[in-house]
């Protein structure tokens, strides 16, 4: 069949599907672009030329964006469908490195088809070439290698149907998925080939549930039940594998309790009699006392993050892990036993084998966590700080307060005040359906997230935290919306966020995606805020105000009007000063059926729920400002170990 390669593989990708428990997915469902001179005449043409049906198409405004969009989307889909990025090359090129990073670290695939030079250098350097005087075989696009699974350049179109193969392999793979790049110089994109046809047949890639090995359940279901104080931390894997019954009729048949990394918050239902809530740094009172009591600890589909693990201060030493995880990577971390496995298949395996036993659950813990829960409702009411007064919710370790659920950008009495931030929370948790999801991902919020959200379904919760990239939250909404179109979606973002990449709005707009935007305005970066005052850096450089006659930005605040411009861009936008209000803008923006925003200010003064376990970020080791001084100091008393 004679095709240019950028019909054939537009054509290729809307013959490929995934299969799962029986049920069949696109493998990649749609594609993003924006176009320029390297991908125009060639991806462009290829996919007007296939319609809609073959591969339906969404205009993006920013290439970074559309990663965030298709990374929202295969989250949604339990990673079983992808979408795919076409760009030119060049800026727009190089704009998809920090998506396909963020999309590779979470482990969830996107499909990149950047643009790239000529192949037969008809002119040279042609525009946007970057010249590389001893490789001329290296483009910008060579800088997409690091944070991409499989990278490959067609240089010919013979080159196309094998990469085209492995590119497939690496979307399908839980253990090894990611960004995959294919580069496409911009003359091959347009070139005329024989395809044979066997190219184009529908493929089917199982993505099976492998169970782990027998020997290794056995030696793992020993170690757990021989445990005083065993837990089970879930990650993202659980949710990526849909395992979420599976874990909770575990929890309930052994009394095994469970905390919940940011990736796998809401694979329990909040209110399961053995969730603990979310684990580490941003973690909850019960749950880190537990963490660090336990003499065993089951993870299942969890990377041991610094934050999970509290900088690696969390758990005694001589903590059993046992880690589960279809990667093998993954599961032989902290020196663990590994069952590599699929999450579903491998707690099945280990409840099937675990037999009668089941720990009773300490009055102690209940109580902590009857306690706990208690807090959040206070923190929903804006009463925290006398209820915390008062004892409710102590909780075990020493914290440091302005951590990524910390507290103030450094505002002074000139700010507007506002609501907390928990109040924020508070105002979501009443409005927002079961099935209906929160999008978010920087700042100060997934602090407070983790700590206080209260997920009712296992895709509520929809914080990324691997690359805690700024700007995410928007576009995945879009992404998260295209791939579950019943339910409501929600994106949180503060100003800083909002200010990074609102692009996509435009986008939400034009195609009628009825997304919510939550604009929370604290007058800066609330969560470096925070820290920087806590490290000694005295907030230098984290508030959005003007400058003062010494020349710091302690100035008055910026008159910067983002309901305004939000609703510039075509959202129907609304304003909440209260709590009341803020619930009321809440209903009436989940019940519209237009893309929307919800515009509030935040008191960043109005104290958050501290630290319940370290995180290590050094402080200057020598210095002359008083503050860094007693900052390193702290530093020092808290830092544990030798």
């Amino acid at each position: 069949m004679r095709l240019t390669v950028a019909q054939a593989l537009v054509r290729f990708l809307s013959a490929q599907y995934t299969e799962r428990d029986g049920v069949r997915h696109r493998l990649v469902a749609g594609m993003w672009g924006v176009f320029g001179h390297g991908n125009v005449a060639g991806v462009g043409q290829a996919l007007l030329e296939a319609g809609p049906e073959a591969m339906p198409f969404h205009q993006g405004r920013n290439e970074q964006a559309m990663v965030h969009a298709a990374v929202g989307y295969a989250r949604t889909a339990h990673r079983l469908s992808a979408m795919a990025c076409t760009t030119s090359i060049g800026p727009g090129a190089t704009n998809l490195v920090t998506g396909a990073a963020l999309a590779t670290v979470n482990r969830v695939p996107v499909l990149l088809l950047p643009g790239d030079v000529f192949a037969t250098r008809p002119a040279d350097p042609v525009l946007q070439q970057l010249e590389v005087p001893w490789a001329y075989d290296v483009s910008v696009n060579d800088a997409l290698r690091p944070v991409s699974r499989f990278f490959d350049r067609i240089w010919r179109p013979e080159m196309l149907a094998p990469s085209l193969l492995q590119a497939m392999r690496v979307l399908a793979d839980p253990a090894d998925t990611g960004a995959v790049t294919l580069a496409l110089p911009q003359d091959v994109q347009a070139e005329a080939y024989d395809f044979p046809e066997e190219l184009f047949r529908t493929r089917v890639w199982p993505v099976r549930r492998p169970v782990p090995d027998a020997a290794a359940v056995a030696e793992a279901v020993a170690l757990l039940r021989a445990a005083r104080s065993p837990l089970v931390v879930a990650g993202g894997g659980v949710r990526h594998s849909e395992a979420g019954a599976a874990l909770a009729a575990f929890a309930t048949a052994t009394g095994v309790p469970v905390a919940e990394t940011q990736a796998g918050k809401g694979s329990l239902r909040w209110d399961h009699p053995g969730n603990l809530g979310g684990l580490g740094h941003t973690g909850t009172a019960p749950a880190d006392a537990a963490a660090r009591s336990a003499d065993a600890v089951l993870g299942i589909g969890t990377r041991w993050t610094d934050f999970t693990t509290a900088s690696g201060s969390l758990f005694a030493p001589g903590t059993r892990f046992v880690n589960l995880n279809v990667a093998s990577f993954d599961g032989h971390k902290a020196a663990g036993l590994a069952l590599v496995g699929d999450a579903r298949a491998g707690i099945e395996a280990l409840a099937a084998r675990w037999g009668g036993h089941r720990l009773p659950v300490p009055a102690a813990r209940a109580e902590q966590l009857a306690d706990w829960r208690a807090l959040t409702d206070a923190v929903f009411a804006g009463a925290y700080p006398a209820a915390h007064a008062g004892g409710v919710g102590a909780g075990g370790g020493a914290g440091r307060a302005a951590d990524a659920g910390g507290s103030g950008d450094g505002a002074s009495e000139e700010a507007p005040r506002g609501l907390s931030q928990g109040e924020v929370i508070g105002a979501l948790d009443a409005v927002l359906g079961d099935r209906d999801v929160l999008v978010n991902a920087a700042g100060s919020l997934p602090g407070d997230l983790h700590k206080l959200w209260r997920s009712r379904d296992p895709e509520q919760y929809h914080v990324e935290y691997g690359y805690s990239c700024m700007g995410y939250e928007i576009p995945a909404a879009i992404g998260v919306r295209l791939a579950a179109p019943d339910r409501e979606v929600f994106a949180l973002v503060g100003d800083g966020t909002y200010l990074m990449l609102p692009t996509e709005i435009v986008t939400a707009v034009q195609e009628g995606i009825p997304i919510n935007v939550v604009i929370v305005q604290n007058h800066g970066y609330a969560s470096i805020g925070g820290l920087s005052e806590q490290v000694g850096a005295e907030r230098f450089g984290t508030a959005y105000r003007f400058r003062s006659p010494d020349g710091a930005f302690t100035g008055a605040p910026l008159p910067v009007d983002l309901a305004a411009n939000a609703a510039s861009l075509g959202l129907e936008v609304r304003t909440a000063r209260t709590a009341a209000e803020l619930r009321a803008a809440l209903a009436a923006a989940r019940d519209s059926p237009r893309p929307t925003a919800v515009h509030v200010t935040t008191d960043p003064g109005l104290p958050a729920l501290p630290a319940e376990a370290w995180w290590n970020v050094p402080v200057a080791e020598t210095a002359t400002r008083p503050a860094a001084v007693a900052a390193r100091a702290a530093y020092e008393a808290e830092r544990p170990g030798p």
